[in-house]
């Protein structure tokens, strides 16, 4: 996919909790089998595909696969699950499928006998990919109504900007508005120094971590729609190939030019 169908795709999506009572086709079930197995191979996840998950929900209508997120217990882990799992909701999104992302409704135990993942392997969530309509149930419209009350905009998210934040750092963060979270929560917080943009978020051991992850892909489609293209580091720093440049400090360069 372009990163202007992503952006679309972005603009498209929203969590589904409705489906249709037919599964998804088997060459479609293949196609996500396929991107689980790229992605893990690609980013080192540990994605498990899941034919039926539907045992351990009561919330959801319907049938659904599913894709369990799972890895060690580090944030880095969870960061990665989070950006490339949000890649693959995407491309199902972009295609016609109804996607939503599970933190905590559903039964756990039942989740780690289907897929039998080690001991010291931890789950982090779930995404639920199926056939749904092109409108929102009403059990669905209520519950977007009560987790978008209210909009948290990309300008309370950003802790620390000490200037004006270029264009296509602005375009990042609208992108970064529509990134889903937990209850909407949006824990993600940005910090804008010295022409350098980070974030963290705290819990980073918790699911807050997985919306790290999202945020970051949505905050580089909208850097990448506007020319701009990088990729954050392991200390939640995005960095684009002007700032990978080794430089020395400015005051140096000064002291030597008046000596």
């Amino acid at each position: 996919m372009t990163n202007q169908e992503y952006i679309k795709a972005i603009d498209m999506r929203r969590s589904r909790r409705t489906y249709r009572n037919h599964s998804l086709d088997e060459d479609t079930k293949q196609v996500i089998k396929n991107l689980v197995d790229i992605v893990n191979e690609k980013a080192g996840t540990q994605m498990i595909f899941i034919d039926d998950p539907t045992p351990a929900f009561k919330l959801f209508t319907g049938k659904f696969c599913a894709i369990a997120l799972c890895g060690d217990d580090s944030e880095k882990s969870l960061i990665k699950s989070g950006y490339y799992g949000e890649s693959i909701v995407l491309q199902c999104v972009y295609h016609g499928l109804g996607t939503c992302w599970v933190t905590g409704t559903y039964d756990e135990n039942k989740i780690l006998q289907i897929t039998k993942i080690p001991q010291k392997t931890r789950l982090y969530g779930l995404i639920v990919i199926g056939n749904v309509k092109d409108t929102l149930s009403s059990k669905e419209k209520i519950m977007y109504n009560v987790t978008h009350k209210k909009n948290k905009p990309y300008q309370k998210m950003i802790e620390v900007c000490d200037e004006k934040l270029p264009p296509y750092y602005v375009e990042a963060m609208k992108l970064v508005e529509k990134a889903p979270s937990a209850v909407n929560e949006r824990p993600v917080k940005f910090r804008y120094e010295n022409g350098v943009m980070s974030a963290y978020v705290e819990d980073p051991y918790s699911e807050k971590s997985l919306d790290f992850g999202i945020a970051q892909l949505h905050f580089c489609l909208g850097a990448a729609s506007m020319g701009v293209k990088g990729e954050w580091d392991f200390k939640g720093r995005f960095c684009t190939e002007d700032t990978k440049k080794i430089k020395f400090p400015q005051n140096v360069v000064e002291e030597n030019e008046n000596e």
